[in-house]
C-alpha cells in the first residue's frame, strides 16, 4: 500500500489525544487521507518501511526537543545517569537526522517539519549544547515547510494543497524559505546582525510572536513566518473527540492513559517556558459538553477502572479564561475572569457521571489565580498532596522569570486554612539573575517549607526570554546587564545549597 502521508516520529507512538501525531493521524484519516507512522527509526533503512508517500513525510522529534531529552542541564548524557532509568532511543538533533535520511533515500519527497524541536528553532536561535547561534532549522534540514505550535489546521491545508499541486505559500501557522520578502511582514534583525551584536539578539527576542507575520533574512534567503491560525472551541472539540483507542503500551505513560485535555494555551508567560511560542499565550477551552462526552465514552472502554488520571492543561485552572480581544498579557489584565465558575461547574458535573470514581488534577495549577471556591472544589481532586511551582522566592529573580504576580505565603495560609491537604514545591536553580546570594535566600525558604519536591537547574532552550538573558547577559527589554551563572561549578553549587537531593 502507498500512503498519502508518512510521519517519522522521535518518540513512541500511541493512539491517544496526548500524542500530537495521533491527533494529526486521526484527523487526516477523517478527511480520507491514508497515513502511516514510523516511530523511533534507528537507521536510514527504517524510514523505507512504507516506501515513498504520495504527498509528504511529516518529521517530528516529538513533544520534547531531542537535546533536552538526551542531556541534562549540565550537558551530561541522561543514559549515563545512574539515578534514572533512561534508554537513548532518539538521536541528537533528531529532526536533522531524519531529514537527512529522507533526502538520502527519497530525494524528491516533500518534507514537513513539526513538533517542539522544529517550532523553537524556526528562526536564528541560541543553542545551549553548541554554545552558539544556529540558523533556522528549515535551512539546515532542507525541509519544504515548517508547522509551528499546534498543527491540525495547517496539516490539513498542506495536504490539500499538495494533493492539488498548489504552492505552500501563505498557510497560517507555518514557516517557509523564500528569496523575496513580501509586503506585510515585520522584519526581524538578520541572522548576521544577531550574530554580531547581542543587543540585536534582544531586539529579535522582543519581536517574536505567534500572532504576527515575521521575516528574517539569512544570507540570500528569507525565513517567513505566517501568523498562527485562530483555533476555536469547535476545533478542539472535534480533535479531542476523534475515536482514539487510548491503548498505551508504554508503562511510563500508563498514569496518563485516561487524562483529559480541557484547554490549550497558557497565560502565565513564564520567561523560561516555551509555551508562549508553541501552544500560544491565549486560552482556547473546549466546551463542557465535549469534555463530558469524552469522559462518558471512556467509561465504556473495557480497561477503564473509573479513574480520570488528570483533568487539565498546561495549568489546570486556566480553563474558561478565554479572551482574544487584544494582544496584551491576560494574567495582568483586570478584566480577566478569575472566578473559576466555568471550571468548578465542569468539575462538579464530571464527578456525577455514572462510572466515575475519582477525577484527579495532576497537571499543575497557577496558585496566583486560585480563589477559595476553586480550592474547595479542588479538595475532591487531589490525592493528599498538591504540587505547585513557585520556582524562586527572591523578588528580582521572580521578576526576571515573569512570576512576580503573587504571594506564596498568602496562598499557603489560605490552602492550610481550608484543610485541602499537603503542598509540595518545585524550585529552580541557576536562572539568569541568580547568584549565590539569591540561592542562599531560597535555601532558607526551603528549610522553612520542609516539603520541597525537587530542584531543576535552568536549561536554556531555544527562543525563550530566559535563554535570551542567558546568552546575552542582558535583560531583553531594557538591555541592562544581569548576572548569569554559567559555569557548571556554580550551577552545581547553587543546587547543593538548596539541600534537595532530587533534581530534574
Amino acid at each position: 500500500m502507498t500512503y498519502d502521508i508518512i510521519f517519522i516520529l522521535g518518540e513512541k507512538y500511541f493512539d491517544h489525544p496526548l500524542c500530537g501525531i495521533a491527533i494529526l493521524k486521526r484527523l487526516l484519516e477523517k478527511y480520507s487521507y491514508s497515513v502511516a507512522v514510523i516511530e523511533l527509526p534507528k537507521k536510514a533503512e527504517d524510514i523505507m518501511k512504507f516506501g515513498k508517500p504520495r504527498l509528504f513525510f511529516g518529521v517530528s522529534s516529538g513533544a520534547i526537543d531531542s537535546m533536552v531529552r538526551n542531556y541534562n542541564a549540565l550537558k551530561r548524557p541522561r543514559e549515563e545517569d545512574p539515578n534514572i532509568e533512561f534508554k537513548k532511543e532518539t538521536p541528537d538533533r533528531a529532526v536533522l537526522v531524519y531529514c537527512n535520511w529522507i533526502k538520502e533515500k527519497f530525494k524528491d519527497s516533500k518534507i514537513v517539519l513539526g513538533g517542539t524541536e522544529a517550532t523553537l528553532r524556526r528562526f536564528t536561535h541560541y543553542d545551549y549544547w553548541d554554545n552558539n547561534l544556529r540558523k533556522s532549522i528549515i535551512l539546515d534540514s532542507r525541509a519544504d515547510i515548517l508547522v509551528y505550535g499546534a498543527g491540525e489546521n495547517q496539516i490539513l491545508e498542506i495536504a490539500d494543497k499538495l494533493k492539488n499541486n498548489q504552492s505552500l505559500e501563505g498557510i497560517k501557522g507555518t514557516c517557509i524559505r523564500t528569496k523575496e520578502l513580501p509586503s506585510g511582514f515585520i522584519e526581524l534583525p538578520t541572522h548576521e546582525q544577531v550574530s554580531e551584536l547581542k543587543e540585536k539578539f534582544c531586539d529579535m527576542q522582543n519581536l517574536l510572536s505567534n500572532y504576527q507575520n515575521l521575516a528574517q533574512k539569512t544570507n540570500n534567503f528569507y525565513i517567513l513566518q505566517y501568523k498562527s491560525p485562530e483555533y476555536t472551541t469547535k476545533d478542539l472539540d472535534e480533535y479531542y473527540e476523534l475515536p482514539f483507542s487510548r491503548n498505551v503500551s508504554d508503562e511510563k505513560m500508563k498514569g496518563f492513559e485516561f487524562s483529559v485535555v480541557t484547554h490549550r494555551g497558557c497565560i502565565g508567560n513564564c520567561n523560561f517556558c516555551s509555551l508562549r511560542l508553541t501552544m500560544g499565550d491565549k486560552i482556547v477551552s473546549r466546551s463542557p459538553d465535549s469534555i463530558i462526552r469524552e469522559i462518558k465514552a471512556m467509561t465504556k472502554l473495557p480497561h477503564f477502572k473509573g479513574i480520570v488520571d488528570d483533568l487539565g492543561g498546561p495549568s489546570a485552572n486556566m480553563y474558561g479564561m478565554d479572551c482574544h480581544k487584544c494582544n496584551k498579557e491576560c494574567l495582568k489584565c483586570q478584566k480577566l475572569d478569575r472566578s473559576h465558575k466555568k471550571l468548578i461547574e465542569l468539575m462538579r458535573k464530571i464527578r456525577e457521571i455514572p462510572g466515575i470514581k475519582k477525577v484527579f488534577v495532576r497537571s499543575g495549577i497557577r496558585y496566583d489565580l486560585v480563589n477559595r471556591a476553586y480550592l474547595q472544589e479542588l479538595k475532591h481532586h487531589i490525592s493528599g498532596t498538591l504540587k505547585i511551582a513557585p520556582e524562586h522566592v527572591n523578588k528580582e529573580v521572580l521578576k526576571l522569570m515573569n512570576k512576580d504576580t503573587s504571594s506564596l505565603d498568602n496562598f499557603i495560609k489560605e490552602f492550610q486554612k481550608l484543610n485541602c491537604g499537603q503542598l509540595s514545591f518545585y524550585f529552580m536553580a541557576a536562572h539568569p539573575g541568580t547568584s549565590m546570594n539569591e540561592a542562599q535566600e531560597l535555601s532558607r525558604k526551603i528549610k522553612q517549607l520542609k516539603n520541597a519536591e525537587s530542584v531543576q537547574i535552568f536549561t536554556p532552550t531555544p527562543m525563550t526570554v530566559s535563554t535570551c538573558m542567558y546568552y546575552t547577559e542582558l535583560e531583553p527589554k531594557t538591555k541592562k546587564p544581569i548576572y548569569v551563572p554559567k559555569t557548571f561549578q556554580e550551577k552545581k553549587a547553587q543546587k547543593r545549597i538548596l539541600g534537595l537531593r532530587k533534581t530534574c
